[in-house]
């Protein structure tokens, strides 16, 4: 069977704690937990995620990528904790404007590192996706929005 660059990052993806997988719009997902809190009936988790899809017709790699965080479980109540006093959840919301959203991978990854203990290094799978798509004549185009994919 004769190698495309589909296939090509697809086979990439076997070498990460997660594959890539297949969704709707044939748009590739990647997700896996880099770092993990737990405490007394409570768990926080930061996942990495990225997507993409090929534009044959114009030789167009379109990528995004997103660190989030999310959590589920009661509080202590104490003030260090990320949770809100008594029972309950923390909830924060993000803003996505016009201009797309704000800050980049890198700056997200140095603001969860003051609360993970973690060592990812999310740019090793895009400068990856990056050489496929040199080796196959495409150009890669991050996007802020997943929903621009």
């Amino acid at each position: 069977m004769e190698e495309n660059i589909k296939s090509s990052i697809i086979k990439l993806g076997k070498s990460y704690p997660s594959e890539f997988r297949e969704a709707r719009n044939n748009i590739l997902s990647l997700d896996f937990i880099i770092a993990e809190r737990k405490a007394f009936l409570s768990r926080q988790k930061l996942t990495y995620r990225c997507s993409l899809k090929i534009y044959d017709e114009g030789k167009v790699i379109k990528f995004f990528e997103i660190l989030k965080e999310s959590g589920a479980g009661m509080s202590s109540g104490s003030i260090d904790d990320d949770f809100s006093p008594g029972f309950g959840f923390k909830v924060e919301k993000t803003k996505i404007g016009l201009s797309g959203r704000e800050g980049s991978i890198k700056e997200q990854s140095d603001l969860f590192k003051q609360k993970y203990e973690y060592n990812f290094n999310f740019e090793k799978i895009r400068n990856e996706i990056q050489e496929i798509a040199d080796r196959y004549g495409y150009k890669l185009q991050t996007v802020l929005v997943e929903k621009s994919l």
